[in-house]
């Protein structure tokens, strides 16, 4: 709770000083204005990834290099939305490496639970020949954000989104994900997170 409220008390004190600063100048246009917002929204530094992959791997501690990366890439895609960072749950690995055992055999594009019948969410994704990472499976699943309408909550009729909206939802906190390659060569991969998203 507190680094939530140091955090918030940051972000709001660094907003305030460099807004008052830009905006304390004498009366000015609309379009003077606007522009001097735009200057501000440009001159807001860009998550860091640096810090995001030292943080992530203060979060998955004793973890693979492979499990790092798929937390690392989560987190990148979650602080643009200015979320907090997943945390790595091993629980969760061990379902996703379960899941990810079934799948080895066929590689069949499949959840681990029907539709609706399940307390986790899941990502799952398949790659054709075995060079797939975890960051072309989260890079696939966060590129669904074009599909999503923050407005209505809601994606674009007839296409996905909802791996996206996975990664970034607000309220999920623990990851566990898995990759194998499978008996053709292909790669498989999922990821599960509680609380489940929408």
């Amino acid at each position: 709770m507190n680094s939530h409220f140091f955090f918030c008390f940051f972000v709001f004190l660094t907003f305030t000083t460099k807004t008052l600063s830009m905006f304390s100048t004498s009366p000015q246009s609309p379009s003077s204005a606007t522009q001097l917002y735009d200057k501000y929204l440009t001159q807001q530094k860009k998550p860091n990834n640096d810090t995001i992959y030292k943080v992530s791997k203060q979060l998955c501690w004793g973890c693979m290099a492979e499990s790092v990366e798929f937390l690392f890439r989560h987190n990148i895609v979650r602080s643009y939305k200015w979320e907090l960072p997943l945390t790595w749950d091993f629980q969760l690995e061990q379902y996703a490496r379960w899941w990810a055992s079934q799948r080895k055999p066929d590689c069949k594009v499949e959840h681990s639970f029907p539709e609706n019948g399940f307390k986790l969410g899941e990502n799952i994704y398949w790659g054709s020949g075995s060079d797939w990472t975890p960051s072309d499976a989260v890079k696939a699943w966060a590129d669904e954000e074009k599909y999503y309408t923050y407005v209505t909550n809601s994606c674009v009729s007839g296409q996905m989104c909802g791996h996206y909206t996975q990664i970034v939802w607000k309220s999920t906190r623990r990851i566990g994900c898995a990759r194998v390659v499978c008996d053709d060569g292909d790669v498989f991969m999922t990821c599960n997170y509680d609380p489940v998203g929408e």
